[in-house]
């Protein structure tokens, strides 16, 4: 029979491969809201949206995942933005997503603005925060393909602060712009021809610690959150799918009007962008 010495030393050595088969993983819940922008308050820092939907996924056996947004009985949600640069970008009346760390509301993570006619149709145009915690499109069929890269010397369990981003940027799925961005380093693309573009700075982030020396196999712990400002003009005459286009001359400017900050032309649209720049850059260094 097994005396009670070896028994601990056989516990305690499963425990120790365990962990050296376990990934580090991330434990902090995430809230995503859809809703209506009612108070931006700057004194405060904060954000508040009303009427909000939850964002939620069902999955059922054997079929792929069924996510959307349910409403829910609740108060308007208010949390304090990523960067004041957001004041710039939301206004009063906006439908924009909302993601927070740990519950609903307090901090958001993440605010993208939407552009669209309906709830099948949504399509975003701006993001303040990080771009990976919306569920919903870029506008003009953009996307982007971004990972960070960790910082060694500056490891907090799970997460380290990131050194520099590496930012693909596609169009109808394919890469067309790429470039490693630093903090405060921005990349902008408008190379198709029809008035549209993409900025993309990053202010600051975090990336996995796993792969540096200090990380622990198995660790548990916060999920690595980045900051950036994203923002995408549609391409001209951009008619999201569903949409009913107006066939009289006299009509024709309300057929899904492209939202006031987008509507310029391109040498405007890059002005407007790297205005925004100009405050993110602006709000790091306060």
């Amino acid at each position: 029979m097994m005396d009670k010495k070896t028994l601990v030393s056989l516990i305690l050595a499963l425990l120790a491969l365990c962990l050296c088969v376990a990934p580090v993983s991330a434990v902090i819940q995430e809230v995503t809201l859809k809703g209506t922008v009612s108070v931006l308050d700057v004194k405060k820092n904060t954000i508040t949206i009303e009427n909000p939907s939850q964002y939620g996924c069902d999955y059922p056996a054997g079929g792929s995942p069924v996510c959307t947004f349910t409403p829910i009985d609740s108060a308007p949600v208010t949390g304090a933005v990523p960067t004041g640069a957001a004041f710039s970008v939301f206004k009063t009346g906006d439908t924009v997503i909302a993601t927070s760390l740990g519950g609903t509301g307090g901090t958001w993570i993440t605010l993208a603005k939407l552009y669209g006619p309906g709830a099948d149709e949504e399509y975003v145009t701006d993001i303040v925060g990080d771009p990976a915690r919306v569920p919903v499109p870029l506008v003009g069929d953009y996307a982007l393909d971004i990972s960070t890269a960790p910082d060694c010397s500056a490891c907090y369990g799970t997460t380290c602060t990131a050194v520099s981003a590496d930012v693909k940027v596609k169009s109808s799925g394919t890469v067309v712009d790429k470039k490693t961005l630093t903090p405060r380093q921005s990349l902008m693309f408008n190379g198709r021809n029809d008035g549209s573009s993409i900025a993309v700075t990053f202010v600051k982030g975090e990336a996995p610690s796993r792969g540096c020396a200090s990380s622990v196999a198995g660790m548990t712990g916060a999920q690595p959150i980045t900051l950036f400002v994203i923002e995408v003009v549609p391409p001209v005459g951009f008619v999201p799918a569903g949409a009913v286009a107006v066939s009289t001359p006299e009509a024709a400017q309300e057929t899904v009007p492209v939202p006031t900050t987008h509507a310029a032309s391109l040498p405007f649209a890059a002005i407007g962008a790297l205005g925004m720049m100009a405050l993110v850059l602006a709000a790091r260094r306060r």
